[in-house]
């Protein structure tokens, strides 16, 4: 019973750090807590993704399927508090208009949105839309359990950067954010695939795995890029690798469902 009640405050935890759902009961904290909740990063992702979807197919019903993309694409800023898209536009600004690891984790920390994060969001979001778009005008059912797949992939292959890469702490750590920044044992990385697999249960075709594959290709990039500037990856890395993993789930599928 212990167990059970463990590990329902690590998900509950997860849940209140990655979405701004309600959650009916008083939840501990500890930097121990965080960290374990780590295991279920990807299933986050799965509630995020599964509300988007079915926020996706009743506003295209109602309207058309670029209004519903509209619409989920604001639902999901709601539902998560633009948590990753934060750490996107605090990436773009850091990296693009500073020079040296100190110069990138000062700007990185800077609660305000400069060129670099504004353009960077715009084309992020264009790319966003105009991909989901294209996908479901092939097959609008499929393209639900994509965004499904999408979001619970993009979060599971994002929290591998604690596994693969060196935590980079903040230059100034009273105004770093909460992480898990501690790689657990394999089991929460089991954990964690068993939403990615329940996701693909969804759509079984075999060719998103190649999409898949692709989509942690540019987290390799990313993490690469990252540790060559700062050494290692912060939370607004996380979040970042996240957001543009979910865009290069949608562009991997248009690939493989075009050429094979």
């Amino acid at each position: 019973m212990k167990v059970i009640k463990n590990e329902l405050i690590y998900f509950a935890t997860a849940l209140m750090f990655f979405t701004r759902i309600p959650v009916p009961f008083t939840v501990p904290y500890s930097s121990e807590i965080m960290n374990k909740s780590q295991k279920y990063f990807a299933w986050i992702g799965l509630v995020v993704g599964l509300i988007n979807a079915v926020i996706l197919y009743f506003s295209s019903q109602l309207f058309n399927l670029e209004i519903g993309i509209v619409l989920m694409m604001i639902s999901s800023v709601l539902l998560t508090g633009a948590f990753h898209e934060d750490g996107f536009t605090d990436m773009c600004d850091s990296f693009g208009g500073g020079y040296g690891k100190e110069k990138i984790l000062t700007i990185m920390k800077d609660s305000r949105v400069g060129a670099y994060g504004t353009i960077g969001i715009i084309l992020l979001f264009a790319l966003k839309f105009f991909s989901i778009q294209a996908l479901g005008t092939i097959d609008i059912a499929k393209t639900l359990a994509i965004i499904i797949l999408a979001h619970t992939s993009s979060r599971f292959i994002s929290g591998t950067m604690i596994y693969t890469h060196q935590y980079v702490t903040d230059i100034d750590v009273s105004k770093s954010k909460p992480l898990a920044n501690k790689p657990l044992d394999g089991t929460a990385l089991v954990v964690g695939f068993l939403a990615v697999l329940v996701s693909f249960a969804l759509i079984p075709d075999w060719r998103l795995i190649l999409a898949f594959a692709m989509t942690y290709l540019g987290k390799i990039y990313m993490g690469w890029y990252f540790k060559k500037h700062i050494g290692g990856y912060t939370g607004d890395c996380l979040g970042s690798v996240q957001q543009v993993c979910e865009v290069l789930f949608y562009l991997g599928t248009m690939i493989v469902w075009k050429f094979i």
